[in-house]
């Protein structure tokens, strides 16, 4: 059998093309090692008796120590392995990029510019030390400094050993004038095969970071089982992530540490533009990434601000690469445009400030913003820029038409669309079973008045096909959308300032027999006069006639501006966005590359921070497009923070859990999901279980093969570090909440990480990606509103006004020029997918992430699974019965379709929250 083992050793290196053929090799087996100098060195006698055992049974291998009485101890034998490097190239440089490459070049031809060096996973016996290879040196740098193509591939010769061992990590110096993107290194020439190293990093020069990388090899380890030789290079790669929470971060830094939300705010601007710090006793929040900044003059608790253009802080490999980079900055340029356009026409032409007609918006689509909103002649002779655009670029001008009008223009008119939209629209995440009636407010009535609702059943006891409310609730049929709390502590701040206009919201629907909603009253609430006092509420049913029509159509854009809000701050914003932030800050901190959960993560984890910091720089901050175009105005965050004070929990927030908090689904063990839906033609859900299910039994088979049993993840160090920080650091107000799921089982840890993955992608997706294709017609579903509904009693003169002009009023109630062209530019960028985009089911190295062909295997089953998903939707929405996403002028629900190409498509699941 070792006779075997030695020539098969042999055959395997001798096949290699990069290594010479060696006179000795080592080899390894899972319980000995045997070194033979020579063949020829065993007697004829020795290979006589092993011929003769064949044809018996084989009880144990020859020892070393027996060899070795033998033939003495053998002497190592070196041997030449080669790695190859891949780097990836910038396809535009800068004049000063393009100098420093070429003296790099130039200086590779005669130095070592860019060294690496192997580790192994074994310690030297007689050190106690990872044996290390020797120093080897990127040679063809200089040869190949005018090769063409994004990728270049270089090479580098080490010279090991054959007591080496396997390699498990590498490190790698960069005496270059500045960083690079290194993909991968692969090293050929051992008897294990070629091992990869799946790097994916920025490389800094020395002059920014002293310290050599280290990259590990694509196999997983538990700590437990980290080889001899990684384990301190392991400790020592999280002691370095983790930084030592002091000192301003360094663009180059590759830190991850936490900090409050205490940089939205400029007080140093002036009081106007102070923002509560969100983080802490008096306002919870998750945590975000810390810059170290120092803080402002006025306030020692604000941190100061790095304004646009100039780039906020995340650590180096978090940032967006260059064709991400490319893709947001022209998504950041029709912003610019959209906005920058019509402030110049607001500020010169004082007469367009509202839109005078719904055909001038809809000249947004089709001519475009200049051509049709009155701007003369000798105005493109003051904005030279803009005559520049008009002639050259005169599609930047002009807002694609939203698929929302692209199959029936005035669906949004109709009431059975506004129900459709809060099961198949851009927030599907609110809707909830009606338990009690009339609904009844948590909060405290001796601030806020009497909790019951105004809400009879005489309101609504016609519209219910014949049955009472208490039918229609115990046949779950009665269900409502219900902002009240959330919307009425901030109400009475909301309506003082100057054009914003709200109210506290409730919506009721009734389940028609052919499975779709209708509304049947809306609740306009508003605060008492004084605390403890009846709040003044409006309850506007379905018309009958020409004017009750317009107050219905008002108190409808009313509900959607509530929505826009809740869907925006609370169910985009804070229930991805922001609460994914410190389980991804936990995870670099606290586990290893090489951990198999890391590697789970990794993909889902892309891009958040950066485009979390640039929504603290440009969206979320004060006056940033959030404030200045939704209703709440500068309390839009302290109005997430109240409902992550009061409403979030991470126990809930897996689609099955949230789909039964809200009583839209009962478990039900014979129904394929284990749950029946009230609504049976529900778009988001019945799609999102699909996925939930995909995602959950693809986390199932991975974790199931690192934790057999439930000690394996008791006694993961790694694994409980990450999670005991990601709730008591990463969300520290919250984490002495019983709700927390423990993490004791296999079972505990597949529900964690596949709600974290639900949470990155499928959720994420669902509220991010229909924003402009859905909401991109500003009277549809306006994110602000500047005028009540009109009250004869409480200004006879408004409403004798909306009396004479409905139409005129009703846009002057709605969005102003200004305010729907920048919103519209906006979430037009939150819609776009990027050409790099990685969807559920694909991976940017899609066999070497990981060297154990069983996850690989795995992960394959679950792409296929994916295609399935896919052809699954497809065949829904082309299904009649199912008349909330196929009929006559209908848009299909495809948000949770997983693929998509670049660009504003209205369906994709990207892996990760990257926009």
């Amino acid at each position: 059998m070792a006779v075997c083992n030695e020539i098969m050793g042999f055959s395997q290196l001798e096949r290699s093309s990069l290594v010479p053929a060696p006179r000795s090799v080592l080899l390894r087996g899972k319980q000995n090692r045997l070194c033979l100098a020579s063949p020829a060195l065993v007697s004829m006698e020795q290979r006589r008796r092993r011929r003769s055992s064949r044809s018996t049974k084989v009880v144990a291998a020859i020892s070393e120590d027996v060899i070795n009485l033998v033939v003495g101890k053998p002497e190592p034998v070196k041997f030449t392995v080669r790695a190859a490097v891949t780097v990836r190239r910038k396809s535009k440089e800068d004049v000063k990029e393009a100098i420093a490459n070429h003296l790099d070049a130039l200086v590779d031809k005669i130095g070592r510019n860019v060294v690496l060096q192997l580790i192994s996973t074994e310690i030297n016996p007689r050190t106690k030390k990872p044996k290390k290879s020797g120093e080897a040196v990127i040679k063809d740098w200089f040869e190949k400094k005018n090769v063409k193509g994004e990728r270049v591939v270089y090479t580098a010769e080490f010279v090991v050993d054959s007591a080496f061992g396997e390699p498990g990590a590498i490190t790698l110096t960069n005496r270059h004038q500045r960083e690079f993107f290194l993909e991968t290194i692969v090293v050929e020439g051992f008897p294990c095969g070629p091992v990869h190293f799946p790097c994916n990093s920025w490389v800094q020069s020395t002059k920014d970071l002293p310290t050599k990388r280290v990259f590990f090899s694509n196999k997983p380890y538990l700590p437990s089982e980290t080889p001899a030789g990684l384990k301190n290079v392991r400790e020592e790669e999280l002691k370095e992530l983790r930084g030592d929470g002091n000192g301003v971060r360094k663009l180059s830094d590759r830190i991850y540490d936490y900090a409050t939300y205490n940089d939205l705010g400029n007080p140093d601007k002036g009081i106007e533009f102070a923002r509560p710090i969100l983080g802490g006793e008096k306002m919870p929040y998750p945590r975000r990434c810390r810059t170290g900044r120092p803080p402002t003059d006025t306030n020692m608790l604000a941190e100061s601000r790095i304004e646009k253009p100039h780039p906020i802080y995340v650590p180096r490999d978090e940032a967006f690469e260059e064709s991400k980079q490319g893709a947001f900055s022209a998504g950041r340029l029709r912003a610019v445009l959209h906005s920058l356009i019509p402030s110049l026409i607001a500020s010169i032409s004082i007469d367009n400030h509202d839109f005078q007609g719904f055909h001038h918006i809809d000249n947004l689509y089709k001519e475009g913003l200049i051509l049709k909103l009155g701007l003369q002649e000798h105005l493109f002779r003051k904005l030279p820029f803009v005559q520049k655009i008009q002639e050259s670029s005169e599609g930047l001008l002009r807002y694609d038409t939203p698929s929302i009008l692209s199959k029936d223009k005035f669906a949004w008119l109709r009431d059975d669309e506004f129900a459709r939209q809060v099961v198949a629209g851009i927030n599907p995440v609110n809707i909830e079973s009606l338990q009690v009636f009339p609904p009844v407010s948590k909060l405290d009535p001796a601030v806020y008045g009497p909790p019951a609702s105004a809400i009879t059943e005489a309101h609504i006891a016609g519209q219910l096909n014949g049955l009472t409310v208490q039918q229609a609730m115990e046949e779950g049929k009665l269900f409502m959308v219900d902002y009240h709390d959330i919307y009425l502590p901030f109400i009475e701040r909301i309506n003082e300032m100057d054009g914003r206009k709200a109210y506290a919201t409730r919506t009721l629907f009734f389940l028609t027999p052919m499975g779709t909603l209708k509304p049947v009253a809306i609740e306009l609430g508003l605060p008492p006069s004084q605390p403890g006092e009846t709040r003044p509420s409006m309850v506007l049913t379905p018309p009958c006639d020409a004017t009750t029509n317009w107050q219905w159509m008002l108190a409808k854009a009313h509900v959607c501006s509530n929505d826009a809000g809740v869907h925006q701050l609370v169910n985009h914003w804070l229930r991805t966005h922001a609460v994914m932030e410190p389980f991804i800050l936990a995870a670099h901190r606290q586990l290893s590359a090489m951990h198999p959960v890391f590697k789970l993560l990794d993909p889902h984890m892309r891009y958040t921070l950066e485009i979390n910091a640039l929504a603290r720089q440009s969206l979320i901050n004060a006056e940033g497009v959030i404030e200045s175009c939704f209703t709440p105005g500068p309390y839009c965050m302290e109005m997430s923070a109240a409902y992550y004070r009061d409403l979030w929990r991470f126990d809930l927030e897996g689609l099955p859990a949230d789909l039964i908090r809200r009583g839209i689904a009962v478990e039900d063990p014979t129904q394929p999901h284990g749950l029946r839906l009230l609504i049976e033609d529900y778009p988001y859900a019945n799609d999102g279980l699909l996925l939930w299910a995909a995602i959950q039994n693809w986390v199932r088979s991975y974790v199931e093969r690192y934790y057999p049993d439930p000690a394996r993840v008791r006694s993961d160090s790694e694994l409980q570090a990450w999670y005991h920080e990601c709730i008591h650091v990463g969300h520290a107000e919250k984490r002495h909440a019983s709700w927390w799921p423990p993490l004791d089982s296999p079972a505990d840890l597949i529900g964690v990480l596949t709600t974290l993955i639900w949470l990155a992608s499928a959720q994420h997706a669902a509220l991010n990606f229909g924003q402009y294709p859905l909401g991109g017609y500003v009277p549809s579903r306006p994110p602000l509103m500047r005028r009540l509904v009109p009250d004869p009693e409480r200004d006879p003169d408004e409403y004798a006004a909306f009396l004479a002009d409905p139409h005129r009023f009703f846009l002057s109630a709605t969005p102003s020029i200004l305010q729907a062209t920048k919103f519209m530019a906006v979430v037009d960028t939150l819609s776009t997918h990027s050409p790099d985009e990685a969807y559920l089911g694909e991976r940017q190295q899609p066999g070497t992430w990981t060297a154990d062909e069983a996850a690989v295997e795995g992960f394959r089953e679950f792409a296929a699974e994916m295609g399935r998903v896919e052809e699954e939707i497809r065949r829904r929405n082309a299904d009649p019965r199912r008349r909330n996403r196929c009929g006559a002028g209908v848009l299909p629900y495809e948000l949770l379709a997983p693929s998509s190409g670049p660009g504003v498509t209205c369906r994709g699941v990207p892996n990760s929250v990257s926009i």
